[in-house]
């Protein structure tokens, strides 16, 4: 099985972005130990000027650019001989590339189950709380190909927990949080937060399906 981890730096926050960067790397699992294949980055011309704020976070300016193929001519290759698509995240790499109808594992969702003890599950912060040893392919930060290499070791760690498949079940639903990020229950984690507070999050408010889904979870839990 071929999973092709996919990393995208862009001109900003989609709908109205473009794609500067690609970046992939593949993990071969079969029976024998996993493999991490080659990193791989393609530059590509956004079609507009890159604004400041995100030069400032991966560093690729409009010359860079400028004689870079297009986006979708880069999405065209990606899915030769790919069984599922990876990338931390999934949600934002899938607004720009939907891989069609290949599977998808994300990172951040999955890697919330797995680790809740983790203090952030960032890919730089799962990097650091899973003791990671990796080599220059892992720099800079913020670039397509390092950061499609982390999540490529991400993945490994989460795959050592889980079979592929309970990865993609967990990646089609909303992500399950660890902690309460507002309200008078702020900071505390969710399995601590009154069944009452829980019910008026499900059936009352008007939160996110994030915080909806994780307030169902507990109170269901709750009401056992």
């Amino acid at each position: 099985m071929i999973i092709r981890i996919i990393d995208l730096e862009t001109t900003g926050l989609p709908p109205d972005a473009a794609v500067c960067e690609v970046g992939y790397c593949d993990l071969t699992v079969g029976d024998g130990p996993t493999q991490i294949g080659d990193v791989h980055t393609t530059l590509t011309n956004p079609g507009k000027p890159i604004p400041i704020e995100a030069m400032a976070v991966h560093h690729i300016r409009d010359r860079d650019v400028a004689g870079a193929p297009i986006a979708s001519s880069v999405f065209g290759k990606l899915g030769i001989g790919v069984d599922v698509f990876a990338a931390h995240h999934a949600a934002f790499e899938r607004a720009f590339f939907t891989g069609g109808d290949t599977p998808w594992i994300c990172t951040y969702r999955c890697g919330l189950r797995v680790w809740p003890d983790s203090p952030s599950h960032s890919n730089q912060a799962l990097r650091y709380f899973l003791g990671l040893e990796l080599d220059d392919r892992a720099m800079p930060p913020h670039r397509a190909g390092p950061d499609a290499y982390v999540t490529a070791h991400i993945l490994c760690g989460l795959l050592g927990a889980q079979p592929v498949e309970q990865l993609v079940k967990w990646t089609s639903e909303p992500a399950l949080l660890i902690k309460c990020g507002f309200g008078k229950h702020r900071g505390k984690k969710w399995s601590e937060v009154p069944l009452d507070y829980l019910d008026w999050l499900v059936n009352k408010s008007d939160m996110d399906e994030d915080t909806k889904f994780t307030a169902r979870h507990y109170l269901k839990k709750g009401m056992k």
